[in-house]
């Protein structure tokens, strides 16, 4: 990586391309509820995916990520690789994106997309699937898949995977933006949003939505430790709730009482 990060720097792993058969390239850019980038994240983990190069960008939020072991880096997205003739039961070759976040504006956010496939082309990718969140506003019992694509044959698959297509409506971010810069390329895309509440992090809709994707690719994986974090999820949406109701309770018996604000201690 050079000394100054004026734009955008793509940084290999390695100056050995390796060799991909018109890898899928599969993303879950950083959204509400980080259900696709949880999602993207464990597949990695389960697939034991190769690193291929990470992405710095003067456009992401001007400040570093702590990661689990100590250390400080700045916000970047990355790529990593699958092979089929390494991940058993699988019919293709992937490349996995996950990031820390997305470009502050829309400038950056469509650069950003064209060099994410700029990179793709590099191993004749064909096809992009996207995983986002389908916000409710309210906390869901059991999530339901929502799809578009930009290829009617596409659109055409989904009610055999029981995935709800799309007749309205819009997808900000890079979740979207990346499928209708593809289209433009010459390259299918497809994007699947799970239904969340946009309040949490939600483990339990990254489960629902991972588990449709895999229908897809007619490929399995281990789900227990996503399944671990989706009980999280459970689990904290139920204090959420009981909090509130005790809350709603509390302002019937006692109207028009002014309480203490509570130091919630966020990091800036």
């Amino acid at each position: 990586m050079s000394s100054s990060l004026q734009r955008n720097e793509v940084v290999y792993s390695s100056a050995n391309m390796p060799q991909l058969q018109s890898p899928f390239l599969i993303c879950g850019f950083p959204g509400s509820g980080y259900v696709g980038k949880i999602a993207i994240d464990h597949l990695i983990q389960e697939l034991n995916a190769s690193h291929l190069a990470d992405i710095y960008s003067s456009s992401f939020p001007p400040q570093i990520v702590i990661r689990g072991d100590g250390i400080a880096e700045l916000m970047k997205n990355t790529i990593f690789y699958s092979k089929a003739s390494t991940t058993p039961g699988s019919n293709h070759d992937m490349l996995l994106l996950t990031g820390d976040s997305q470009p502050e504006n829309p400038n950056s956010a469509y650069f950003l997309s064209d060099q994410i496939i700029d990179i793709a082309n590099k191993f004749s990718t064909k096809k992009i699937i996207t995983l986002a969140a389908y916000v409710t506003g309210t906390f869901v019992d059991k999530p339901r898949i929502f799809g578009t694509a930009t290829d009617s044959n596409i659109v055409r698959t989904f009610k055999e995977k029981n995935i709800l297509t799309m007749d309205s409506g819009t997808i900000a971010g890079m979740n979207g933006l990346i499928i209708g810069v593809g289209k433009l390329r010459g390259l299918q895309g497809t994007c699947l949003l799970v239904e969340t509440s946009g309040y949490v992090v939600d483990a339990k809709a990254s489960k629902a939505i991972l588990e449709s994707l895999l229908s897809i690719l007619g490929l399995t994986v281990d789900m227990s430790n996503l399944e671990k974090k989706a009980r999280d999820t459970e689990a904290l949406i139920q204090t959420i709730q009981q909090q509130a109701a005790e809350k709603v309770l509390e302002n019937q018996q006692h109207p028009g009482v002014l309480r203490k604000p509570v130091n919630t201690g966020y990091i800036s």
